[in-house]
């Protein structure tokens, strides 16, 4: 008697490009205007008792957090952009992980300019889709160079938010709580892409992305 071995197959969806179209406008809305994806990870700022603060200071910290938001709101469409590009799977994945990661950041400092009677940028439109074609530009020019651009987009925001750190009202410790877990998230974002192969950018590149950076984070902190 013969045994049969019947073997299980796993189906995979192959999104055709209306499908591509719709998902990334579908992240384009969520990141812009509704509620983006999560991962399962607290608010680090949750258990945290809202510190009493001057008019000035709770501005000031607005301010940096919304710089903060924009960064991220920048985060997601660079992402976005690199996946659309990036060549090997794995690739892909670790990006669209890195972005749900980058999710919970938004979601964090959108919470904390609610709470501080603040509002996001008025220039997140612009900042999202100026991100989208440079992630696309990075990721056409190769999966080294796309994951080197993480890397280094990641060192650069790690600096920013070092500079935060010191600015943020000493009481404002719910903002501090945010701003260190994503300094934490942004240094693992880094590792990880030097980890599966980025490349060091060149310094005329690297100068380039602290100008635009500088630009980005002057606008956002008043608009």
């Amino acid at each position: 008697m013969s045994i049969q071995h019947t073997q299980n197959t796993q189906t995979t969806r192959h999104y055709t490009p209306a499908d591509k179209v719709i998902a990334n406008l579908d992240n384009a809305l969520r990141t812009l205007f509704g509620q983006p994806q999560l991962t399962e990870r607290p608010d680090p700022a949750a258990h945290i008792a809202e510190a009493e603060m001057t008019e000035a200071e709770k501005k000031h910290a607005a301010g940096l957090m919304r710089v903060n938001h924009a960064g991220e709101v920048s985060a997601q469409g660079l992402y976005t952009g690199q996946a659309l590009t990036a060549r090997l799977p794995d690739v892909r994945e670790k990006m669209e992980r890195a972005a749900m990661e980058e999710n919970d950041h938004l979601e964090w400092c959108d919470q904390r300019l609610k709470a501080l009677d603040s509002h996001r940028s008025l220039l997140n439109p612009l900042w999202y889709f100026g991100s989208v074609a440079i992630g696309a530009a990075a990721g056409i020019a190769g999966d080294k160079w796309s994951l080197g651009f993480v890397a280094e987009t990641e060192h650069q925001v790690i600096k920013h938010l070092d500079e935060h750190l010191e600015r943020l009202p000493a009481q404002d410790a719910k903002s501090r709580a945010v701003v260190e877990q994503m300094k934490e998230d942004e240094a693992h974002h880094a590792t990880i892409a030097l980890q599966h192969g980025g490349a060091e950018l060149p310094t005329p590149v690297k100068k380039m992305m602290g100008l635009t950076s500088k630009i980005m984070t002057s606008l956002a902190y008043r608009i």
